[in-house]
């Protein structure tokens, strides 16, 4: 089945949004940034420019996300605002292009992070020999610990220079405080002749600690992405179009929709589209977590970027670039990735602060051992409070989490629009459920037609006429049931949500609908009142056929079954195993919506609710303090998904309903709606854990390293290894899958 995902704000997209004046989103990657403090620095810069509204910043990810006003943001602004702050830019545009060439400079950038790290390494070894009694010249000592400090530690100057500028601090410029002391007290002892032993392996083996760290920490986030990186990969390059009668190979970015393209087997679906002919199974695994193949025949869709298994396709192009099913995945995982729990607001406003701290730290210790008669021992002690001092920590916990935990739900088939989306589903402990289309397959079949004066084939024409305005799954089904048999003229419609429709056929006025509809045009239900009750108690919806308004007659009823889809029992079972509340909600009668809830075992059912009445149902629980998780799949649904907590779309779903959800499933299995739920709760554990960690080593290891307790070298090694960790047990969510069956 093709997936369907909500349309996601594209860069520098208007997004109307009624009622307001429509903002401006604008991405940038922003490169050069080390800590926690460089993201609020770049946060304040991109504040100052002219037309912003609101900007994120994401240390892991590298990205910021900018919402602006449109006619005043500008996005030349933007990155100026980013440079003058001391830092690198570049406006992200969501092209094919454009994400390779960022993966392929990744790539450089992990390969160059790796060389500096070897060649400090290498050159600071030599420096330990000392600490085992074996004597090193102090000239040589010096030479070793220059390259390092001034050469290889460079970068760490200019971001600290470039943070001095801005009037603030960051990481680099401790780094560079305690280095750069250990070195120059060294420099000072070997030129006064005063000892025999220095502390150039402080200096240069901090320096070199510290890139391995953030060697380690950039590998690791480079694993983060990887599911990103998998979505990136799936954007074919070239494609085989039909013009002029023959077969031409083209650049993607060539084809337009309407184009006719050809997929032989094992070759990459290059662009969204419908099959013309041809028989196949598309491998869509990467981009729905479906792992099974799905058939594809004339007139079925296909997104661009599954694979083409084993029949030749021919396919008319519908959607290529940023409008593509793929784009519109890689946008939304980003724009996740991207976002700011608000637990992270917290961190960045301590991390503003942590420098200027520690520094008054560092001199604080420095004084009391210098007071104490030992002031050798208070520069070292100072040192080591400099250099193990690490806001990285901090600042990594949260964004590592939410781009581990988003990419693993991406690679299961589950879409989360935003963090704000991801941290309220930790805490949802009720899940109001939609049944046609969520719990249901979705597509109802006519079971029953019981005509009252005339022929059930009558009957069936005279409804599917009527229906055949209607894009309701009952009126598809009415329309199917009566294939081959003549209809009359459709003359006008109107269609009532929540109640039917009423229709003018062949000059006739009728009307098709529910109980509701048929009190309203004056008619009695009650000869087919038995019938009907006995069909509804066996889950059935009864749709009412009647002559209306003038004759008032009743024609007959038409009786649909919707089958349940496989795995509806086993998510009410995994939400009860997880003490989550389940409430059942349609437009149907309380009679089938009872029969339905039974055979799940749905404890509460809201029958009869019109559309309007959904979101008023979902407010009512929340009024009730519960945390509230609506799942749907219709346009009915999207003012109950806006109104949850967070709103859950099925794949298969009306696009007005995607957009309104937070999470979209991209394949309409309901067990996706649990899974959806357990990622979110998993992600969070991971950030407390991560901010614990890092709160909790900065309060043990910054008063050890003023004790006197941790040499520099010791405390580089220590801060390294803490940011190292934070990342690492985020990227344990990627041993996360969704739960196949019944919970057990």
């Amino acid at each position: 089945m093709a997936a369907h995902v909500p349309e996601a704000p594209a860069v520098g997209r208007v997004s109307a949004s009624p009622g307001s004046a429509p903002p401006l989103t604008q991405d940038l990657l922003v490169s050069g940034m080390t800590c926690a403090t460089c993201v609020g620095r770049v946060e304040r810069a991109l504040a100052a420019a002219p037309g912003v509204i609101h900007a994120d910043v994401n240390l892991a990810t590298g990205r910021a996300a900018v919402q602006g006003r449109p006619g005043v943001l500008h996005p030349a602004d933007l990155v100026l605002a980013v440079r003058r702050a001391g830092y690198g830019a570049e406006l992200l545009t969501g092209e094919a292009e454009q994400d390779r060439r960022l993966l392929a400079a990744q790539e450089r950038e992990l390969k160059a992070e790796q060389r500096g790290v070897s060649a400090a390494l290498v050159l600071s070894a030599p420096l330990l020999l000392g600490m085992f009694g074996v004597p090193i010249p102090g000239v040589v000592q010096c030479l070793l610990a220059s390259v390092v400090q001034f050469a290889l530690g460079a970068r760490f100057y200019r971001a600290a220079w470039s943070a001095l500028s801005a009037r603030t601090g960051n990481m680099d410029l401790l780094v560079v405080l305690g280095t750069s002391a250990a070195y120059l007290y060294s420099v000072y002892l070997l030129i006064a002749g005063h000892a025999m032993h220095f502390y150039f392996e402080a200096s240069a083996l901090v320096v070199a600690l510290v890139l391995l760290g953030r060697y380690l920490e950039a590998h690791a986030r480079y694993s983060t992405a990887a599911a990103l990186r998998a979505l990136m990969r799936l954007r074919p390059q070239r494609a085989h179009i039909e013009r002029a009668g023959a077969e031409v190979e083209v650049p993607v970015a060539a084809v337009a929709p309407g184009d006719r393209v050809v997929v032989r087997p094992g070759e990459r679906v290059p662009v969204d589209g419908r099959v013309l002919t041809g028989e196949s199974s598309a491998d869509e695994s990467l981009l729905t977590g479906e792992s099974a193949p799905v058939a594809k025949r004339p007139g079925d869709r296909v997104i661009g970027g599954s694979i083409n298994t084993s029949g030749l396709l021919r396919i008319e192009t519908t959607a290529v670039g940023t409008d593509s099913v793929l784009a519109h995945i890689i946008a939304l995982v980003e724009r996740a990735q991207t976002g700011k729990a608000a637990v992270q607001r917290l961190v960045d406003r301590v991390a503003a602060v942590f420098v200027p701290v520690v520094l008054v730290a560092a001199l604080l210790t420095f004084l009391g051992w210098w007071l104490a008669g030992r002031p050798t021992m208070g520069l070292i002690a100072a040192v080591s409070v400099m250099v193990i001092a690490c806001p990285c920590a901090l600042g990594l916990a949260t964004p590592t989490a939410i781009m581990v935990g988003t990419g693993a739900a991406a690679r299961a088939g589950i879409l989360i629009r935003d963090v704000q989306a991801l941290e309220r589903a930790e805490h949802i402990d009720t899940v109001v459920l939609d049944k046609t289309g969520t719990l249901t397959e979705g597509r109802p079949r006519v079971s029953s037609v019981i005509a009252e004066g005339l022929t059930e084939q009558a009957l069936l024409a005279w409804a599917a006429a009527a229906e055949r305005g209607s894009e309701h799954p009952l009126a598809r089904a009415v329309v199917a049931a009566a294939a081959g048999i003549e209809l009359p003229v459709l003359e006008s419609f109107q269609a009532l949500p929540g109640r039917g429709v009423v229709a003018q056929v062949g000059g006739v006025p009728l009307a098709v609908g529910t109980r509701a509809l048929m009190k309203e045009q004056g008619i009695s239900t009650a000869p087919l009142e038995a019938r009907a009750a006995q069909l509804e108690l066996q889950g059935h919806t009864v749709m009412w056929v009647a002559q209306a308004p003038a004759a008032a007659r009743l024609l007959g009823l038409i009786a649909a079954a919707d089958a349940l889809r496989p795995h509806a029992a086993a998510l009410i079972e995994r939400l009860h195993a997880a003490n989550i509340r389940t409430v059942l909600i349609t437009g149907d009668n309380a009679a089938t919506a009872h029969a339905v809830a039974s055979q799940l075992a749905i404890p509460q059912v809201l029958a009869g609710v019109l559309p309007d009445g959904k979101a008023q149902e979902i407010q009512r629980l929340l009024a009730s303090g519960r945390h509230v998780a609506m799942a749907g799949d219709g346009i009915n649904d999207a003012p109950a998904l806006a109104a949850a907590d967070v709103g859950i779309a099925m794949g298969s779903g009306a696009d007005l309903a995607l957009q309104a959800a937070g999470i979209t499933l991209l394949r309409p299995d309901p067990l996706l709606i649990a899974d959806a739920l357990e990622v979110s709760r998993a992600t969070a554990r991971k950030i407390r854990q991560g901010l614990f960690w890092a709160f909790a080593y900065n309060v043990i290891a910054m008063p050890a390293a003023a004790a006197g307790w941790l040499s520099p070298v010791l405390a580089g090694a220590a801060m390294a290894l803490s940011s190292l960790s934070v990342v690492v047990n985020a990227l344990l969510l990627t041993r996360w899958r969704p739960r196949e069956g019944r919970a057990s």
